[in-house]
């Protein structure tokens, strides 16, 4: 007979590692967002339309 307890712990520590991982790439993502620099904006004058 199969040991569903151990099956068990083990989909379970697999699903925990995932979701720590995942955990960790998300705050390593955050934190490059954080410490990116500000685009360089530049304001274009409006534009005037075709006279007819």
């Amino acid at each position: 007979m199969p040991d569903y307890k151990q099956m068990y712990l083990i989909m379970i520590q697999a699903s925990e590692e995932a979701i720590n991982l995942l955990i960790k790439a998300q705050q390593e993502c955050e934190e490059l967002y954080l410490s990116a620099r500000e685009p360089e904006l530049t304001l274009l004058a409006p534009s005037r339309p075709p006279a007819l």
